[in-house]
């Protein structure tokens, strides 16, 4: 079975702009298919999705008119092509500043239990849309004190003077930026990864759907033989930090994995200093989310300050059990880091081992997802 999102198609009504699909205006009339193995995602019961509100949100996600100078978008730091991810190793905002980290991919986000690389206090979508609108460190869409006139330009566009009064239909005023913030979201739990060739042989039994190195990848990748990937990266989201309908709340674990050990105050160079940044706890710092790795050979390059260039890098961080620098600034040996999760301990790997995790890895593309029409630009 393929996973789909299904958009029921509902008449709008007359008031519905020209050339926009039909939809019903009532909430919860979002519908998930998923395959076996796929719970549906929570949703915060303040935001309930909608078909209409998850189209405005993909309209919203692609309107230049969502930064301080009409250059960039949320989907410029977030291509379809490339998983929802931008290819870079750290971010450029809309002003030119430079981030510090790498744009997280949004496939399924909806099952992130925290969101963004280390802040363990952040768990909506809804709230996290805010930071790149709003943020000053780094200026990201550069919109802090431009709130009105970007409602003003949005409410100007007969798309949105339809598409808003729909999503929040219980609203007297649905232009607001809490409401900008809640389609976005909506969207954005949309975007559901789920038929890779892994998948369509994991779960609905295609022997023939990987080869048979991906499937020795596998073997490896879910046991202890190799590293116990699994134990960071498990699930059917690959992820330690995965929540959904049902599931038990417990604290996420964050990893230190040994990329950096400086000397001085914080073994990783600020101001990416994982957790620490929020607990102020020195035995938190270098610890950060484990990402999903659903789509992986797509989002190079790697780690939260994209300083690893390629999946095969990736295997030698691990199985050094830590990143070694040799001169520079960033000079150190992660191995040594005290803070490191001491499930990294090193991995021999044979050159088959090797062979075989990449193609396992590689069979988690989805390249359905990057193609597919409900999640790309619509304007």
């Amino acid at each position: 079975m393929q996973a789909r999102v299904i958009l029921c198609t509902c008449a709008l009504g007359a008031a519905l702009a020209p050339g926009l699909p039909a939809f019903g205006g009532a909430v919860d009339d979002y519908h998930w298919d998923l395959p076996r193995g796929f719970p549906k995602p929570r949703v915060p019961a303040g935001s309930p999705m909608s078909q209409a509100k998850v189209e405005l949100g993909r309209r919203l996600f692609y309107d230049n008119r969502l930064s301080v100078n009409g250059t960039q978008s949320c989907a410029t730091c977030h291509k379809q092509e490339l998983a929802f991810t931008d290819g870079r190793a750290t971010s450029i905002g809309a002003t030119g500043q430079a981030h510090s980290r790498s744009a997280m991919s949004l496939v399924n986000v909806a099952y992130s239990a925290v969101l963004t690389w280390s802040n363990p206090d952040l768990h909506t979508l809804e709230k996290q849309a805010l930071i790149p609108m709003f943020s000053e460190l780094p200026v990201e869409l550069g919109m802090l004190g431009k709130e009105q006139a970007v409602l003003s330009s949005l409410h100007s566009d007969p798309v949105y003077r339809a598409l808003f009064p729909k999503s929040f239909p219980e609203a007297k005023d649905s232009f607001t930026i809490a409401n900008v913030a809640k389609a976005l979201a909506a969207f954005e739990r949309s975007i559901i990864s789920a038929r890779s060739p892994y998948d369509r042989y994991y779960y609905a039994g295609d022997q023939n759907a990987i080869p048979d190195s991906a499937k020795r990848g596998a073997i490896l990748f879910f046991s202890d033989l190799v590293g116990g990937c699994f134990r960071c990266h498990g699930g059917f989201n690959f992820s330690d930090a995965t929540e959904y309908q049902g599931s038990v709340n417990h604290p996420v674990e964050f990893h230190n994995t040994g990329l950096y050990n400086l000397r001085g105050p914080t073994s990783y160079p600020s101001p990416n200093v994982g957790i620490s940044e929020h607990t102020r706890k020195p035995a938190d710092v270098g610890k950060f989310k484990a990402p999903s790795l659903r789509n992986v050979a797509l989002t190079a390059p790697y780690m939260h300050d994209g300083s690893v260039a390629t999946l095969e890098e990736v295997l030698d961080h691990y199985a050094a059990g830590g990143r070694t620098i040799a001169s520079g600034p960033y000079a150190g040996r992660g191995f040594d880091n005290p803070h490191k999760d001491k499930r990294i301990t090193g991995i021999t790997f044979t050159a088959q081992n090797r062979e075989d995790l990449i193609a396992f890895l590689r069979s988690l593309t989805d390249t359905e997802l990057i193609h597919d029409t409900r999640f790309s630009n619509p304007w």
